[in-house]
């Protein structure tokens, strides 16, 4: 693992610092505000920066990417408004997708121009997706979709989703999974806003009845659906390991200055609480440094980054429940955090809502992440079967 920035790296740090100063605050309450940002980080090369220049990019190596994500989160920045569709659909794209589909999608993708969603969980199939019984049957150049969806994302808002769905039911489950891009606009397709706990209602249920998809929106071979998904959830999971750790670092420091002025700072109890939320930040930090050293070596993600997801989502939850037994009823009544901890948290560049300044949103979200990109009892089987090699417990049911 290789920690070393270059004169480049730090140069091109202190150009982002800059610019951020001289740019902030912006405005961010609406969709049409967060697009705006968006034009202004794209004008200055800040989106897309680690795509190739034939498609809008700069070719930027990782670290420069980190090193921006790094600054935006510690200015309190709002992010792109492009989403899933710049983190998940593009380097989907990249690895599977047809040059057609490159040129027609990824130019609106990075303008923010078309906004995206992931079709992939459904009310029987979350944690085992390969189960999904959402179903594309060929109609000459068509697909003909039933079925439904849940927990999609920012739905209501996308104009463009990623789908799995299943083009044969008669092959091991596994092999009978196709991948699509579905225009959210389509004839049959009913999107419903779902209530969550948090009070926000980001997630959706999506209807799909007789929706036609043309066949050139497959992406890659019909029936090998399961590998662009995995290509898909090797991004999600592993995330930005740095930027994350800098926004919790902020929430802690947030907590800190609390304790200070609650005069609580110097019980032993709370000291020992705090230390080790300090600890957990330090080697999340440690390990994005390992996964951004991967990165500039030319390796994707792969199954290492359900060590990410499962490490990162544990310890946010852990986190806040130890929030909570620190501020005791004041963490219901509400402090502020850094906006960039929401966003970041939230992903609320999808709806392009305001995001809830206080102590007990994080809380609640913090329950789904250890749902949402897969849960942590299928982030210990990826790793305990492709990471470990332990062998996997025979059942009488595995079609696959």
């Amino acid at each position: 693992m290789d920690l070393t920035h270059t004169a480049e790296d730090d140069a091109f740090r202190e150009h982002v610092r800059a610019w951020l100063e001289a740019r902030l605050p912006v405005k961010r309450e609406t969709l049409a505000d967060r697009r705006a940002w968006h034009t202004q980080l794209l004008e200055a090369g800040f989106v897309g920066m680690g795509w190739p220049p034939e498609y809008g990019g700069r070719g930027a190596r990782p670290v420069q990417q980190a090193i921006l994500a790094e600054e935006m989160t510690s200015a309190g920045a709002p992010p792109h408004a492009s989403g899933p569709g710049m983190s998940l659909v593009a380097p989907t794209l990249f690895a599977h997708g047809s040059e057609a589909q490159k040129r027609r999608y990824l130019p609106k993708i990075l303008s923010a121009e078309e906004l995206w969603c992931e079709l992939y969980s459904e009310p029987n199939a979350g944690s085992d997706l390969a189960s999904l019984r959402t179903s594309a049957v060929r109609d000459g150049e068509v697909f003909v979709v039933n079925g439904q969806k849940i927990w999609t994302s920012g739905g209501f808002s996308a104009d463009l989703g990623i789908l799995l769905a299943r083009t044969n039911p008669h092959v091991p489950k596994h092999q009978g999974i196709s991948y699509f891009i579905v225009d959210m606009r389509s004839p049959g397709i009913e999107v419903r806003p779902l209530r969550q706990i948090t009070g926000d209602a980001e997630f959706c249920e999506v209807f799909f009845t007789d929706v036609r998809i043309p066949v050139e929106n497959l992406i890659g071979a019909e029936g090998e659906g399961w590998r662009g998904a995995q290509t898909t959830l090797s991004y999600e999971r592993g995330g930005n390991t740095l930027s994350a750790a800098t926004g919790r670092r902020q929430a802690l420091d947030r907590l800190i200055r609390t304790c200070q002025s609650a005069g609580t700072l110097n019980d032993p109890r709370v000291r020992g609480k705090l230390g080790r939320m300090l600890v957990d930040i330090q080697v999340m930090r440690a390990a994005g440094f390992r996964v951004l050293s991967s990165a500039e070596k030319g390796k994707r993600p792969g199954a290492e980054s359900s060590v990410q997801k499962l490490s990162s989502s544990e310890m946010e939850k852990r986190h806040q429940d130890l929030y909570q037994e620190i501020l005791g009823t004041y963490g219901q009544l509400g402090d502020n955090l850094p906006d960039a901890y929401f966003v970041h948290q939230t992903g609320s560049t999808i709806t392009g809502e305001p995001v809830p300044d206080n102590w007990s949103f994080p809380y609640a979200w913090s329950r789904a992440l250890t749902i949402l990109a897969g849960t942590s009892e299928i982030q210990r089987n990826i790793l305990g079967e492709r990471v470990l090699g332990l062998p996997r417990e025979p059942r009488a049911d595995r079609r696959d």
